[in-house]
């Protein structure tokens, strides 16, 4: 992947500054490496590739919370509006971690408030945290979660967490931001059950309203089309047996076809 990577103009972090959609629309695409591989050949001339130190394949960690009753999972199996994640966002090759809110609200858009977590390391991750207001840091995370999550953070602590490598691009009009996730891994923490999904691929197109968009004429050439896909949801699915899926069934089935493909 990198071959063809390495071909894009390159668009560094501070020019990527203007361009961070925290209250936006996004269109997942659900894929494998082989149409990944095509689809990158054909945007080629109308994107950039993010650029860090070189590197345009970048390393990423999460660790999700939710309830003891997974409520988190269980309102989105369901299909209800208005629904929110919890989870730390590790930028592991720039060292950077997040605490983030995440809120699909009832016309679709999704905002994302987050803040530094400080001193988490996703190499060596603590699946031990309780947002309790234990020290001066700790009373930020309680304020901050106050604000923006709708749970009792004290109520919450971590269920799973996830491993994979991105590529990000961003169309020349810099309207638009197009990630695309591949070599997902997901480990459950309270059922200890893994699932690996390399060879799947996971594009996300970000962008502020319907701007017009220059990937989406390519995806439809491929015939790749748009399919909902919550890491969190789907990794819980594929690592929690006693969790609810009639609603991920039929994303089920399309997971187990694509991998049979690779």
């Amino acid at each position: 992947m990198d071959d063809i990577i390495r071909t894009y103009d390159p668009i560094t972090l501070d020019e990527m500054s203007g361009i961070k959609l925290m209250n936006r629309t996004d269109t997942k695409f659900v894929t494998t490496v082989d149409q990944l591989r095509r689809l990158l050949v054909l945007a080629h001339e109308d994107y950039r590739a993010q650029d860090i130190d070189g590197k345009r394949i970048a390393s990423y960690y999460t660790a999700y919370f939710d309830t003891p009753d997974n409520n988190m999972y269980i309102v989105h199996q369901n299909g209800h509006a208005g629904r929110q994640k919890l989870r730390i966002r590790s930028y592991v090759d720039s060292g950077l971690n997040f605490l983030e809110v995440k809120t699909k609200n009832n016309h679709g858009r999704t905002k994302k408030k987050r803040m530094d977590m400080v001193g988490f390391d996703p190499k060596n991750p603590d699946y031990g945290i309780r947002f309790m207001r234990q020290d001066e840091q700790y009373r930020q995370y309680d304020e901050f979660m106050r604000k923006h999550l709708r749970y009792d953070p004290t109520t919450l602590s971590e269920h799973l967490e996830n491993n994979f490598k991105r590529i990000t691009l961003v169309n020349k009009a810099k309207t638009e931001r197009l990630t695309i996730d591949t070599a997902l891994k997901f480990h459950h923490l309270k059922t200890d059950n893994r699932a690996d999904l390399t060879g799947l691929v996971i594009i996300e197109l970000k962008r502020d309203g319907l701007q017009p968009s220059p990937i989406l004429g390519m995806l439809r050439e491929l015939r790749i089309k748009p399919c909902g896909f919550s890491k969190y949801c789907m990794g819980s699915a594929l690592t929690n047996p006693s969790l609810k899926r009639n609603n991920f069934k039929e994303r089920l089935r399309l997971v187990e076809r694509l991998l049979s493909q690779v």
